[in-house]
């Protein structure tokens, strides 16, 4: 199935610690190159994001955006380590009683101690695999919608390949009214040139004429391009490059086409292959 590169995806998952909201925009590119934006504590998750986006895509310019925001419980309640407190609290009495007129105890100065207070802890492991299931179902939204996308950009090219199928036919049945009229003109004007020439020469130019205005094998070259185009536009995975390839055959074609042609008619015909065919081309870059 064709696949666009351009789409976009988001997606949001809540846990009793918070938050994790994923964003992917993906443009085209020649290439597969990511571009993540993670918070610090998920940075060991860089290698196998870009490893999960190397199985799935092939092609594209694709930007990944990771925020967390914890919940407010997590980020708001604190804990007393009260075994420390009341270590601290014994150590202190011993010195006092060394002391002759003793301060008291302050319980700022002990809330100050390392290790009095902590935040809830938040399991790193759960929450590093939560962002990453969460990552996989941004990805498989951003791969629907480039599928999406595709199929009506395989549905806007396979509209010119019918109308350059058009055009074909059209020369093609034109062709032996082209030929003769082109076989007319000639012997008209050789007819009003004075004088005796040979009968020979006459038909000699008349043929090479007939071969240079014959543009049959330029017709069956286009005709099998677009076959070949419709054919890999079925396929599955990436194809952009191969029906970039295409194009370039098919404008090579409509040239010889154009720099054969010996009357209006075809001249017109051989502009609108060309018309097509870029327009094409344009859609096509978007293509994976």
């Amino acid at each position: 199935m064709t696949r666009s590169m351009t789409a976009f995806a988001r997606q949001q998952s809540e846990h009793p610690w918070g938050t994790l909201v994923w964003e992917i925009r993906s443009v085209n590119h020649r290439y597969l190159e990511p571009h993540l934006r993670l918070p610090e504590s998920f940075r060991e998750l860089e290698g196998t994001v870009r490893e999960r986006l190397r199985s799935k895509l092939q092609r594209g310019k694709v930007e990944c955006t990771l925020r967390f925001q914890p919940a407010e419980q997590q980020s708001g309640d604190l804990s007393v380590n009260t075994a420390l407190v009341a270590q601290l609290k014994t150590a202190a009495e011993q010195v006092a009683a060394m002391l002759s007129n003793p301060a008291s105890i302050n319980p700022l100065e002990l809330l100050r101690w390392p290790g009095v207070l902590s935040e809830p802890s938040i399991d790193m492991k759960a929450l590093l695999a939560a962002a990453l299931q969460t990552f996989d179902t941004a990805v498989d939204e951003l791969i629907d919608s480039r599928a999406r996308e595709g199929q009506e950009l395989a549905a806007l090219i396979n509209q010119r390949l019918d109308a350059i199928d058009a055009v074909v036919v059209q020369v093609r049945g034109r062709m032996p009214e082209i030929l003769q009229r082109q076989r007319d003109n000639l012997q008209a004007r050789l007819n009003e040139i004075q004088g005796e020439l040979d009968p020979g020469r006459v038909e000699q130019e008349l043929v090479l004429l007939a071969q240079k205005a014959d543009v049959d094998e330029e017709l069956d070259r286009l005709h099998t391009h677009v076959n070949e185009v419709r054919r890999v536009l079925g396929q599955s995975g990436a194809v952009g490059r191969r029906l970039d390839f295409l194009m370039q055959e098919l404008n090579r074609e409509a040239n010889t086409l154009s720099s054969k042609s010996v009357v209006a008619d075809t001249t017109q015909c051989a502009v609108e292959l060309k018309v097509l065919i870029e327009q094409m081309r344009e859609q096509i870059q978007n293509i994976e």
